[in-house]
């Protein structure tokens, strides 16, 4: 007889080894596994949600990160920080529509001679000049801000250039600091423009304009000019040259050591803009601010550009506008 004995299968299995059912042997297991299934789906669901709203929070704060960085959001007013020299920063061109613009210019200036921490103001300069307009407002105000609070004095201090209309603006300082390589002067008015009449001749081009008025037409490029409208522009230039010598004047007083080229528009080195009184000593913002106003804390309180122009003028409001400008500014009266 045999050991191994087949078991008979309709006896029960002995204790601890009961055979494992079969999955239809249990009841609902459809039901049970659509379930299980579903649920492994919605926290998969769940999960890439939490991720992609992570990611986006991420992608934001980067775009935080860049903007602060490269549009600068730093505001107009700047908190007292103690005893300080207040800076004001004029660069480039002088015009209603650039960063050296009066308006953003003067409230920089008011802000910083209006803080009780500030010992004396600095205006860095580095201009060709611009608007006479503009130049302008800006000299007044700093006479009136220094007739307002004679204890604070302002000091101009120049960086590669400061001429015509930008000089116009520094003449208004208590004192002028240069680089002895700087550029100084151009004390004059000029209005510059194209005319295109000779060449419209020889392409048979033939300009067509009406006006109500004998001059509306002043200066149009494509149309020849006469003796009078060069006597009435010269009369205008000369009016606001006049103007342009008696702000010197007054700004510069005995200091200045007048000369028939002075005020002839020629320019000179910061050197000798010493020798010649336009300017009084040398030094940067740093010399001024520890070594004249005594107060090495500078603060700077230049209006800062917004948002929108900063990024208009990046990546250009308008197709062709560089052009556009340039056709506007024909005839248009510069100090520079």
């Amino acid at each position: 007889m045999s050991d191994n004995l087949t078991p008979d299968p309709q006896e029960p299995a002995a204790s601890g080894h009961r055979p494992r059912r079969a999955p239809t042997d249990e009841p609902n297991w459809e039901r049970g596994a659509l379930e299980r299934i579903a649920l492994a789906a919605i926290n998969e669901q769940r999960a890439a949600r939490r991720w992609r709203i992570f990611f986006r929070f991420l992608f934001l704060a980067v775009l935080v990160v860049i903007a602060w960085a490269v549009l600068d959001f730093r505001g107009e007013k700047v908190a007292g920080t103690g005893r300080h020299t207040a800076l004001v920063t004029l660069d480039g061109e002088i015009a209603s529509d650039t960063n050296a613009n009066a308006e953003d210019i003067d409230t920089a200036l008011a802000n910083a001679f209006d803080d009780a921490g500030t010992a004396g103001v600095v205006l860095r300069c580095n201009s060709p000049g611009g608007s006479p307009v503009q130049a302008g407002i800006i000299y007044r105000e700093i006479r009136r801000l220094r007739a307002k609070h004679p204890s604070i004095p302002l000091y101009v201090v120049v960086g590669d250039m400061c001429a015509s209309g930008g000089y116009y603006a520094a003449a208004a300082a208590d004192k002028i600091y240069v680089d002895k390589a700087s550029i100084v002067g151009s004390i004059g008015v000029l209005m510059d423009g194209f005319g295109f009449t000779g060449l419209m001749d020889k392409l048979g081009i033939q300009r067509r304009m009406r006006t109500s008025g004998e001059n509306k037409g002043f200066y149009d490029p494509f149309s020849p000019d006469t003796p009078k409208m060069d006597e009435h522009a010269q009369a205008m230039l000369d009016e606001i040259h006049a103007q342009f010598i008696d702000a010197v004047k007054q700004g510069r007083g005995k200091r200045l050591r007048e000369s028939p080229d002075i005020f002839s528009g020629l320019f000179w080195t910061g050197q000798k803009s010493v020798e010649l009184g336009l300017a009084d000593g040398f030094g940067d913002t740093d010399y001024v601010a520890r070594e004249i106003i005594k107060a090495p804390d500078v603060v700077d309180y230049t209006v800062k550009e917004s948002i929108t122009d900063r990024v208009a003028r990046k990546f250009g409001a308008a197709v062709g506008g560089g052009a556009v400008r340039a056709m506007a500014t024909i005839g248009k009266l510069n100090l520079r």
